[in-house]
């Protein structure tokens, strides 16, 4: 499902306009977004939690040459997904 699919099926089940549909939809991931810079977590009870967590910087191998490349340190993203969404897909 693309991001548009996704607005339609917002507009078609909440009864809203896609252009409402879509600024809902930005709304939504731009306070997933905050809520992950300012706190770490955020959870939608019964859907998901999304959590941040900082990855520390390592080193890896390139299999081409055998180099060793530097990994820097970043931020990655985790989802986990909560009882009424694992229930759905079950």
């Amino acid at each position: 499902m693309t991001k548009t699919d996704l607005v339609n099926a917002i507009a078609e089940k909440a009864g809203l306009t896609k252009a409402d549909a879509a600024r809902a939809l930005e709304a939504m991931i731009e306070g997933i977004e905050k809520g992950l810079k300012k706190e770490g977590k955020v959870t939608i009870t019964g859907f998901c939690t999304f959590t941040s967590k900082k990855k520390k910087a390592t080193t890896a191998r390139n299999p081409r040459t055998g180099e060793v490349v530097p990994v820097p340190e970043k931020t990655v993203v985790t989802i986990k997904a909560g009882s009424k969404l694992k229930e759905a897909l079950n």
